[in-house]
Protein backbone atom coordinates (compact mmCIF):
# COMPACT_ATOMS: atom_id res chain seq x y z
CA UNK A 1 0.00 0.00 0.00
CA UNK A 2 1.59 3.44 -1.00
CA UNK A 3 2.25 6.06 1.40
CA UNK A 4 -0.99 8.88 -0.50
CA UNK A 5 -3.17 5.60 -0.58
CA UNK A 6 -2.33 5.27 3.52
CA UNK A 7 -2.57 9.21 4.09
CA UNK A 8 -5.91 8.97 1.73
CA UNK A 9 -7.50 6.24 4.27
CA UNK A 10 -6.28 7.85 7.49
CA UNK A 11 -7.81 11.51 6.52
CA UNK A 12 -11.13 10.36 5.02
CA UNK A 13 -11.44 7.84 7.65
CA UNK A 14 -10.52 10.46 10.92
CA UNK A 15 -12.85 12.90 9.44
CA UNK A 16 -15.64 10.83 9.07
CA UNK A 17 -16.12 9.21 12.36
CA UNK A 18 -15.51 12.77 13.80
CA UNK A 19 -18.71 13.67 11.51
CA UNK A 20 -20.25 10.53 12.43
CA UNK A 21 -20.27 11.73 15.97
CA UNK A 22 -23.12 14.21 15.43
CA UNK A 23 -25.54 12.50 13.03
CA UNK A 24 -25.84 9.36 14.86
CA UNK A 25 -27.70 11.21 18.14
CA UNK A 26 -29.58 14.04 15.68
CA UNK A 27 -31.25 11.29 13.92
CA UNK A 28 -32.46 9.79 17.44
CA UNK A 29 -32.70 12.71 19.24
CA UNK A 30 -35.63 14.17 16.68
CA UNK A 31 -37.55 11.46 17.31
CA UNK A 32 -37.35 11.24 20.85
CA UNK A 33 -38.01 15.60 20.57
CA UNK A 34 -41.20 14.84 18.50
CA UNK A 35 -42.41 12.53 21.38
CA UNK A 36 -42.11 14.68 23.60
CA UNK A 37 -43.83 17.48 21.94
CA UNK A 38 -46.92 15.01 21.28
CA UNK A 39 -47.02 14.52 24.61
CA UNK A 40 -47.27 17.84 25.42
CA UNK A 41 -50.40 18.61 23.12
CA UNK A 42 -51.84 15.17 24.36
CA UNK A 43 -51.89 15.75 27.83
CA UNK A 44 -51.58 19.77 27.57
CA UNK A 45 -48.74 19.62 30.32
CA UNK A 46 -46.04 22.29 29.38
CA UNK A 47 -43.29 19.68 31.12
CA UNK A 48 -42.74 17.86 27.97
CA UNK A 49 -43.41 21.09 26.05
CA UNK A 50 -40.12 22.91 27.89
CA UNK A 51 -38.23 19.35 27.30
CA UNK A 52 -38.62 20.00 23.84
CA UNK A 53 -37.47 22.78 23.01
CA UNK A 54 -34.68 22.22 26.12
CA UNK A 55 -33.71 19.00 23.72
CA UNK A 56 -34.19 21.18 20.50
CA UNK A 57 -30.96 23.20 21.59
CA UNK A 58 -29.28 20.51 21.91
CA UNK A 59 -30.28 19.31 18.75
CA UNK A 60 -29.42 22.39 16.81
CA UNK A 61 -25.73 22.62 18.02
CA UNK A 62 -25.44 18.71 16.86
CA UNK A 63 -27.05 19.56 13.75
CA UNK A 64 -24.82 22.28 13.29
CA UNK A 65 -21.92 20.38 13.92
CA UNK A 66 -23.00 17.91 11.81
CA UNK A 67 -23.18 20.19 8.76
CA UNK A 68 -19.62 21.73 9.16
CA UNK A 69 -17.86 18.25 9.80
CA UNK A 70 -20.07 17.18 6.40
CA UNK A 71 -18.83 19.58 4.43
CA UNK A 72 -14.75 18.69 3.84
CA UNK A 73 -15.73 14.97 3.43
CA UNK A 74 -17.36 15.71 0.21
CA UNK A 75 -14.58 17.84 -1.13
CA UNK A 76 -12.73 14.77 -0.39
CA UNK A 77 -14.05 13.00 -3.10
CA UNK A 78 -12.39 15.29 -5.76
CA UNK A 79 -9.31 16.00 -4.02
CA UNK A 80 -8.37 12.60 -2.61
CA UNK A 81 -10.81 10.36 -4.39
CA UNK A 82 -10.84 11.67 -8.08
CA UNK A 83 -10.76 8.17 -9.53
CA UNK A 84 -13.62 7.35 -7.31
CA UNK A 85 -15.82 10.14 -8.24
CA UNK A 86 -14.98 9.74 -11.83
CA UNK A 87 -15.95 5.89 -12.07
CA UNK A 88 -18.81 6.45 -9.53
CA UNK A 89 -20.09 9.44 -9.74
CA UNK A 90 -23.01 9.26 -11.60
CA UNK A 91 -24.48 6.45 -9.50
CA UNK A 92 -23.96 8.46 -5.86
CA UNK A 93 -24.47 11.77 -7.08
CA UNK A 94 -27.73 10.42 -7.12
CA UNK A 95 -28.50 9.62 -3.62
CA UNK A 96 -26.23 12.31 -2.57
CA UNK A 97 -27.78 15.21 -4.31
CA UNK A 98 -31.60 14.00 -3.25
CA UNK A 99 -30.31 14.21 1.02
CA UNK A 100 -28.91 17.79 -0.10
CA UNK A 101 -32.41 18.78 -1.58
CA UNK A 102 -35.00 16.85 0.05
CA UNK A 103 -33.71 15.85 3.77
CA UNK A 104 -31.02 18.27 4.71
CA UNK A 105 -33.35 21.35 3.14
CA UNK A 106 -36.40 20.03 5.19
CA UNK A 107 -34.41 19.80 8.65
CA UNK A 108 -32.76 22.92 8.33
CA UNK A 109 -35.82 24.74 7.67
CA UNK A 110 -38.36 22.90 10.08
CA UNK A 111 -35.58 23.17 12.84
CA UNK A 112 -35.86 27.36 12.81
CA UNK A 113 -39.53 27.60 12.58
CA UNK A 114 -39.65 24.74 15.38
CA UNK A 115 -36.98 27.19 17.51
CA UNK A 116 -37.83 30.42 16.37
CA UNK A 117 -42.24 29.95 15.87
CA UNK A 118 -43.70 28.40 18.93
CA UNK A 119 -45.33 31.84 19.98
CA UNK A 120 -45.72 32.82 16.72
CA UNK A 121 -47.59 29.81 14.80
CA UNK A 122 -50.33 27.64 16.28
CA UNK A 123 -49.62 24.55 18.19
CA UNK A 124 -50.09 21.92 15.25
CA UNK A 125 -47.94 23.90 13.26
CA UNK A 126 -45.44 23.66 15.61
CA UNK A 127 -46.10 20.44 16.42
CA UNK A 128 -45.60 19.45 12.58
CA UNK A 129 -42.39 21.14 12.38
CA UNK A 130 -40.89 18.69 15.30
CA UNK A 131 -42.11 15.89 13.25
CA UNK A 132 -40.77 17.51 10.30
CA UNK A 133 -37.44 17.57 11.79
CA UNK A 134 -37.45 14.32 12.58
CA UNK A 135 -38.51 12.74 9.34
CA UNK A 136 -35.62 15.06 7.60
CA UNK A 137 -33.03 13.41 9.78
CA UNK A 138 -34.29 9.96 9.39
CA UNK A 139 -34.43 10.65 5.37
CA UNK A 140 -31.12 12.25 5.19
CA UNK A 141 -29.53 9.47 6.71
CA UNK A 142 -31.29 6.84 4.06
CA UNK A 143 -29.76 8.74 1.52
CA UNK A 144 -26.79 8.39 2.97
CA UNK A 145 -27.11 4.36 3.66
CA UNK A 146 -28.60 4.03 -0.09
CA UNK A 147 -25.26 5.63 -0.98
CA UNK A 148 -23.19 3.80 0.91
CA UNK A 149 -24.92 0.36 0.51
CA UNK A 150 -24.52 1.11 -3.22
CA UNK A 151 -20.79 1.06 -2.76
CA UNK A 152 -21.04 -2.31 -0.70
CA UNK A 153 -23.65 -3.88 -3.20
CA UNK A 154 -23.74 -2.24 -6.66
CA UNK A 155 -27.20 -2.31 -8.47
CA UNK A 156 -29.11 -0.34 -11.03
CA UNK A 157 -25.89 0.81 -12.72
CA UNK A 158 -24.44 -0.03 -16.36
CA UNK A 159 -20.66 0.47 -17.27
CA UNK A 160 -20.30 2.79 -20.08
CA UNK A 161 -16.86 4.17 -21.20
CA UNK A 162 -15.27 2.90 -18.09
CA UNK A 163 -17.78 4.66 -15.60
CA UNK A 164 -20.36 3.59 -13.48
CA UNK A 165 -24.03 5.06 -15.22
CA UNK A 166 -27.27 4.72 -13.28
CA UNK A 167 -30.07 2.76 -15.17
CA UNK A 168 -32.75 2.80 -12.37
CA UNK A 169 -33.50 5.11 -9.11
CA UNK A 170 -35.79 2.64 -8.09
CA UNK A 171 -33.35 -0.47 -7.87
CA UNK A 172 -30.76 2.30 -6.23
CA UNK A 173 -33.46 3.38 -3.48
CA UNK A 174 -34.47 -0.51 -2.82
CA UNK A 175 -31.23 -1.88 -2.45
CA UNK A 176 -31.19 -4.88 -0.58
CA UNK A 177 -28.34 -3.94 1.42
CA UNK A 178 -29.57 -0.93 1.80
CA UNK A 179 -33.06 -1.87 3.40
CA UNK A 180 -31.51 -4.33 6.09
CA UNK A 181 -28.57 -1.58 6.78
CA UNK A 182 -30.77 1.15 7.43
CA UNK A 183 -32.63 -0.02 10.43
CA UNK A 184 -29.62 -1.41 12.12
CA UNK A 185 -28.47 2.31 11.62
CA UNK A 186 -31.53 4.01 13.17
CA UNK A 187 -31.80 1.49 15.75
CA UNK A 188 -28.17 2.66 16.85
CA UNK A 189 -28.79 6.14 16.67
CA UNK A 190 -32.22 5.82 18.71
CA UNK A 191 -30.24 3.58 21.57
CA UNK A 192 -27.62 6.79 21.06
CA UNK A 193 -30.01 9.35 21.63
CA UNK A 194 -32.26 7.50 24.62
CA UNK A 195 -28.97 6.79 26.42
CA UNK A 196 -27.52 10.63 26.46
CA UNK A 197 -31.56 11.19 27.16
CA UNK A 198 -31.33 8.77 30.10
CA UNK A 199 -27.92 10.41 31.22
CA UNK A 200 -28.84 13.76 31.51
CA UNK A 201 -31.61 12.74 33.15
CA UNK A 202 -29.59 10.69 35.79
CA UNK A 203 -27.49 13.45 36.21
CA UNK A 204 -30.20 16.14 37.15
CA UNK A 205 -31.19 13.04 40.05
CA UNK A 206 -27.86 12.93 41.45
CA UNK A 207 -26.63 16.89 41.32
CA UNK A 208 -30.37 17.29 42.85
CA UNK A 209 -31.47 20.08 40.45
CA UNK A 210 -34.22 20.13 38.27
CA UNK A 211 -35.41 16.76 39.42
CA UNK A 212 -38.78 16.68 37.42
CA UNK A 213 -37.24 17.02 34.38
CA UNK A 214 -34.43 14.37 35.22
CA UNK A 215 -37.65 12.09 36.12
CA UNK A 216 -38.87 12.55 33.22
CA UNK A 217 -35.67 12.24 30.54
CA UNK A 218 -35.34 9.07 32.52
CA UNK A 219 -38.67 7.37 31.66
CA UNK A 220 -38.43 8.46 28.10
CA UNK A 221 -34.56 7.76 27.56
CA UNK A 222 -35.23 4.71 29.45
CA UNK A 223 -38.02 3.04 27.96
CA UNK A 224 -36.87 3.95 24.27
CA UNK A 225 -33.29 2.93 25.11
CA UNK A 226 -34.60 -0.36 26.31
CA UNK A 227 -36.71 -1.07 23.20
CA UNK A 228 -33.82 0.43 20.84
CA UNK A 229 -31.69 -1.75 21.88
CA UNK A 230 -33.56 -5.03 22.14
CA UNK A 231 -34.15 -3.69 17.87
CA UNK A 232 -30.39 -3.64 17.68
CA UNK A 233 -30.34 -6.77 18.19
CA UNK A 234 -32.99 -8.54 16.78
CA UNK A 235 -34.64 -8.19 14.17
CA UNK A 236 -32.40 -4.95 12.51
CA UNK A 237 -29.29 -6.62 13.56
CA UNK A 238 -29.90 -10.56 12.18
CA UNK A 239 -31.06 -8.59 9.13
CA UNK A 240 -27.95 -7.21 8.79
CA UNK A 241 -26.05 -10.38 9.59
CA UNK A 242 -28.16 -12.13 7.16
CA UNK A 243 -27.52 -9.68 4.66
CA UNK A 244 -23.93 -9.73 4.96
CA UNK A 245 -23.89 -13.20 4.52
CA UNK A 246 -25.57 -13.07 1.64
CA UNK A 247 -23.49 -10.49 -0.11
CA UNK A 248 -20.15 -10.01 1.73
CA UNK A 249 -19.38 -13.35 2.72
CA UNK A 250 -15.68 -12.83 3.26
CA UNK A 251 -16.96 -10.02 5.50
CA UNK A 252 -19.04 -12.27 7.44
CA UNK A 253 -15.78 -14.72 7.78
CA UNK A 254 -13.75 -11.69 9.08
CA UNK A 255 -16.19 -10.63 11.47
CA UNK A 256 -16.32 -13.99 13.07
CA UNK A 257 -12.69 -15.02 12.50
CA UNK A 258 -13.94 -17.99 10.29
CA UNK A 259 -11.30 -19.07 8.70
CA UNK A 260 -12.08 -22.37 7.31
CA UNK A 261 -15.19 -22.89 5.36
CA UNK A 262 -17.84 -25.43 7.71
CA UNK A 263 -21.02 -27.05 7.57
CA UNK A 264 -22.58 -25.94 11.30
CA UNK A 265 -20.38 -23.28 11.86
CA UNK A 266 -20.12 -22.14 15.37
CA UNK A 267 -19.92 -18.17 16.73
CA UNK A 268 -17.34 -17.07 18.27
CA UNK A 269 -18.33 -14.97 21.79
CA UNK A 270 -14.50 -14.27 22.54
CA UNK A 271 -11.20 -15.20 20.51
CA UNK A 272 -8.03 -13.93 19.16
CA UNK A 273 -7.84 -14.36 15.40
CA UNK A 274 -4.09 -15.27 14.47
CA UNK A 275 -3.92 -14.37 11.00
CA UNK A 276 -0.80 -16.43 10.57
CA UNK A 277 -1.44 -19.65 11.72
CA UNK A 278 -4.80 -19.20 10.28
CA UNK A 279 -7.13 -19.87 13.41
CA UNK A 280 -9.13 -18.01 16.27
CA UNK A 281 -7.06 -18.22 19.35
CA UNK A 282 -8.64 -19.46 23.05
CA UNK A 283 -12.08 -19.48 21.84
CA UNK A 284 -15.61 -19.89 23.42
CA UNK A 285 -18.07 -20.73 20.51
CA UNK A 286 -21.32 -21.47 19.97
CA UNK A 287 -21.73 -24.43 18.02
CA UNK A 288 -23.65 -24.44 15.08
CA UNK A 289 -24.72 -20.95 15.81
CA UNK A 290 -23.53 -19.03 12.94
CA UNK A 291 -24.69 -21.36 10.14
CA UNK A 292 -28.44 -20.78 12.16
CA UNK A 293 -28.27 -17.03 12.32
CA UNK A 294 -26.94 -16.50 8.31
CA UNK A 295 -29.09 -19.19 6.63
CA UNK A 296 -31.82 -20.26 9.95
CA UNK A 297 -30.37 -23.61 9.42
CA UNK A 298 -28.01 -25.44 11.76
CA UNK A 299 -25.92 -27.53 9.32
CA UNK A 300 -25.66 -24.70 6.95
CA UNK A 301 -22.21 -24.07 4.99
CA UNK A 302 -20.90 -21.18 5.86
CA UNK A 303 -17.66 -19.84 3.92
CA UNK A 304 -14.43 -19.14 5.32
CA UNK A 305 -11.67 -16.78 4.81
CA UNK A 306 -9.61 -19.24 3.29
CA UNK A 307 -12.03 -19.26 0.09
CA UNK A 308 -10.16 -16.29 -0.97
CA UNK A 309 -7.38 -14.87 -1.92
CA UNK A 310 -5.40 -12.69 0.63
CA UNK A 311 -5.24 -9.51 -1.66
CA UNK A 312 -9.01 -10.37 -1.33
CA UNK A 313 -9.70 -9.83 2.34
CA UNK A 314 -10.41 -7.50 4.54
CA UNK A 315 -7.99 -6.63 7.72
CA UNK A 316 -9.50 -9.33 9.64
CA UNK A 317 -7.94 -8.39 13.18
CA UNK A 318 -9.39 -5.10 12.91
CA UNK A 319 -13.05 -6.62 11.58
CA UNK A 320 -13.48 -8.56 14.28
CA UNK A 321 -12.30 -7.05 17.34
CA UNK A 322 -14.18 -3.87 16.45
CA UNK A 323 -17.39 -6.41 15.48
CA UNK A 324 -17.19 -7.70 18.65
CA UNK A 325 -16.48 -4.71 20.74
CA UNK A 326 -19.97 -3.17 19.07
CA UNK A 327 -21.37 -6.80 19.67
CA UNK A 328 -20.65 -6.95 23.50
CA UNK A 329 -21.24 -3.27 24.06
CA UNK A 330 -24.63 -3.62 22.70
CA UNK A 331 -25.66 -6.77 24.91
CA UNK A 332 -24.18 -4.68 27.85
CA UNK A 333 -26.80 -1.55 27.05
CA UNK A 334 -29.62 -4.53 26.82
CA UNK A 335 -28.42 -5.56 30.52
CA UNK A 336 -28.55 -1.54 31.58
CA UNK A 337 -31.55 -0.27 29.79
CA UNK A 338 -33.63 -3.75 31.42
CA UNK A 339 -32.18 -3.21 35.12
CA UNK A 340 -33.74 0.10 34.14
CA UNK A 341 -36.61 -0.29 33.14
CA UNK A 342 -37.40 -3.34 36.01
CA UNK A 343 -36.58 -0.78 39.13
CA UNK A 344 -38.67 2.53 36.87
CA UNK A 345 -41.45 -0.19 36.89
CA UNK A 346 -40.64 -0.89 40.59
CA UNK A 347 -40.80 3.20 40.95
CA UNK A 348 -37.31 2.69 42.71
CA UNK A 349 -34.95 3.45 39.91
CA UNK A 350 -35.16 7.25 40.84
CA UNK A 351 -33.67 6.45 44.37
CA UNK A 352 -30.96 3.80 43.04
CA UNK A 353 -28.08 6.39 43.06
CA UNK A 354 -25.96 3.33 41.96
CA UNK A 355 -27.87 2.99 38.77
CA UNK A 356 -28.10 6.39 37.80
CA UNK A 357 -24.34 6.69 38.35
CA UNK A 358 -24.70 3.71 35.63
CA UNK A 359 -26.78 5.54 33.63
CA UNK A 360 -24.49 8.64 33.71
CA UNK A 361 -21.36 6.86 33.31
CA UNK A 362 -23.06 5.14 30.23
CA UNK A 363 -23.47 8.13 28.06
CA UNK A 364 -19.84 7.52 25.68
CA UNK A 365 -20.28 3.64 25.09
CA UNK A 366 -23.20 3.86 22.24
CA UNK A 367 -21.16 6.74 20.59
CA UNK A 368 -18.29 3.93 20.93
CA UNK A 369 -20.59 0.82 19.52
CA UNK A 370 -21.80 3.06 17.14
CA UNK A 371 -17.65 3.34 15.56
CA UNK A 372 -17.11 0.14 15.59
CA UNK A 373 -19.72 -0.65 13.89
CA UNK A 374 -18.83 2.08 10.79
CA UNK A 375 -15.40 0.40 11.01
CA UNK A 376 -16.85 -3.25 10.47
CA UNK A 377 -18.75 -1.87 7.57
CA UNK A 378 -16.19 -0.26 5.64
CA UNK A 379 -13.10 -1.74 6.49
CA UNK A 380 -14.85 -4.65 6.18
CA UNK A 381 -15.53 -4.05 2.45
CA UNK A 382 -12.10 -3.45 1.68
CA UNK A 383 -9.73 -3.75 -0.64
CA UNK A 384 -12.79 -2.75 -2.61
CA UNK A 385 -13.89 0.41 -2.84
CA UNK A 386 -17.01 -0.33 -4.86
CA UNK A 387 -17.39 -4.17 -4.09
CA UNK A 388 -16.31 -6.29 -7.01
CA UNK A 389 -16.02 -3.05 -9.30
CA UNK A 390 -13.67 -0.57 -8.40
CA UNK A 391 -10.53 -1.27 -5.64
CA UNK A 392 -9.67 1.51 -3.50
CA UNK A 393 -5.84 1.92 -4.33
CA UNK A 394 -7.50 2.43 -8.00
CA UNK A 395 -10.03 4.64 -6.74
CA UNK A 396 -7.17 8.08 -5.35
CA UNK A 397 -6.18 10.89 -7.10
CA UNK A 398 -2.94 10.45 -9.02
CA UNK A 399 -1.71 14.27 -8.76
CA UNK A 400 -1.77 14.37 -4.64
CA UNK A 401 0.91 13.00 -2.59
CA UNK A 402 1.13 11.30 0.37
CA UNK A 403 2.53 14.45 2.28
CA UNK A 404 -0.05 16.54 1.11
CA UNK A 405 -2.81 14.70 2.31
CA UNK A 406 -0.81 13.73 6.15
CA UNK A 407 -0.23 17.60 5.65
CA UNK A 408 -4.30 18.57 5.81
CA UNK A 409 -5.13 16.41 8.31
CA UNK A 410 -2.87 17.69 11.08
CA UNK A 411 -4.71 20.72 10.05
CA UNK A 412 -7.94 18.87 10.32
CA UNK A 413 -7.37 17.36 14.04
CA UNK A 414 -6.00 20.68 15.27
CA UNK A 415 -9.42 22.41 13.80
CA UNK A 416 -11.26 19.24 15.05
CA UNK A 417 -9.98 19.51 18.30
CA UNK A 418 -10.87 22.90 18.75
CA UNK A 419 -14.70 23.07 17.36
CA UNK A 420 -15.29 19.45 19.49
CA UNK A 421 -14.42 21.28 22.63
CA UNK A 422 -16.19 24.55 21.86
CA UNK A 423 -19.37 21.94 21.35
CA UNK A 424 -19.00 20.12 24.50
CA UNK A 425 -18.17 23.54 26.47
CA UNK A 426 -21.81 24.66 24.90
CA UNK A 427 -23.67 21.54 25.38
CA UNK A 428 -22.28 21.61 28.71
CA UNK A 429 -23.41 24.94 29.40
CA UNK A 430 -26.96 24.24 27.97
CA UNK A 431 -27.65 21.22 30.39
CA UNK A 432 -26.61 23.21 33.43
CA UNK A 433 -28.68 26.09 32.57
CA UNK A 434 -31.77 23.60 32.73
CA UNK A 435 -34.90 22.92 30.62
CA UNK A 436 -36.77 25.92 32.25
CA UNK A 437 -38.70 27.76 35.18
CA UNK A 438 -41.87 25.10 34.77
CA UNK A 439 -40.15 21.80 34.74
CA UNK A 440 -37.79 23.31 37.78
CA UNK A 441 -40.66 23.96 39.66
CA UNK A 442 -42.31 21.47 38.91
CA UNK A 443 -45.14 23.31 37.27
Amino acid sequence: MNDALIADRWQFGFTIMFHYLFPVLTMGLGVLIATLKTLHLRRKDDRYGQLARFWARIFAITFAMGVVTGIPMEFQFGTNWARFSHFAGGVVGQTLFMEGVFAFFAESSFLGLFLLGEKRVPSLVHWFSAVMVAAGAILSGFFIVATDAWMQHPVGYEIVDGRAQLTSLWALLTNPYALSQYPHVISGSMVTASMVMAAVGAYYLLSRKYEEAGRDCLRVGVISGLVFSLASLFPTGAMNGENVTRYQPVKMAAMEGLFRTQEGAPMAIIGMPDTERRDLMDPILVPRMLSYLAYGDFRARVVGLDDYPRDQQPPVELVYYSYHIMLGLGTIFIAVMSLSAFLLWRGTLFRSRWMLWVLMLAMPFPYIANQAGWIVAEVGRQPWVVWGLQRTEDATSTNVTGGMTWFTLLGFMGLYALIGLLYLFVAARIVEAGPGDAVRNGS
